[in-house]
């Protein structure tokens, strides 16, 4: 999905994780053509992130696998996560890259839901006949 079809589109995280503290997330995204930002605690930094991307979104969307690997070595690497969501039976992969895995994590949530806000009816190979 080409940057100027994105519906959501991430503009800014600020994430905040310290021991004994609950984590906290504040993001800014770009939805539609609107700017929005929300703040939530969360049980993790990737949990509040996500929890504040769905409460600008609404999406409704179940996070059925969230996954990490590194693209590249030492300790500079870029991440990519991956993340796979599902809304009224319909299930979509989001992928996202960076340095930093909690936007890395972002971007992949984003992804995903851009691919289920998009109408273009996809196959599901695993359904077809």
């Amino acid at each position: 999905m080409t940057p100027e079809k994105e519906h959501f589109k991430f503009v800014a995280l600020r994430v905040v994780s310290e021991t004994g503290e609950v984590p906290h997330a504040r993001v800014a995204l770009s939805i539609g053509d609107a700017e929005r930002h929300a703040e939530v605690d969360g049980d993790g930094p990737v949990d509040a992130t996500f929890k504040a991307i769905e409460r600008m979104a609404s999406s409704g969307a179940k996070l059925l696998l969230y996954s990490v690997n590194a693209i590249t070595t030492g300790t500079d690497a870029q991440g990519e996560v991956t993340v796979r969501l599902e809304r009224e039976g319909r299930i979509v992969n989001g992928n996202g890259a960076d340095t930093d895995i909690i936007v890395a994590s972002a971007k992949a949530y984003l992804n995903a839901l851009n691919k289920l806000h998009d109408k273009v009816p996809r196959l599901n190979p695993q359904l077809a006949v």
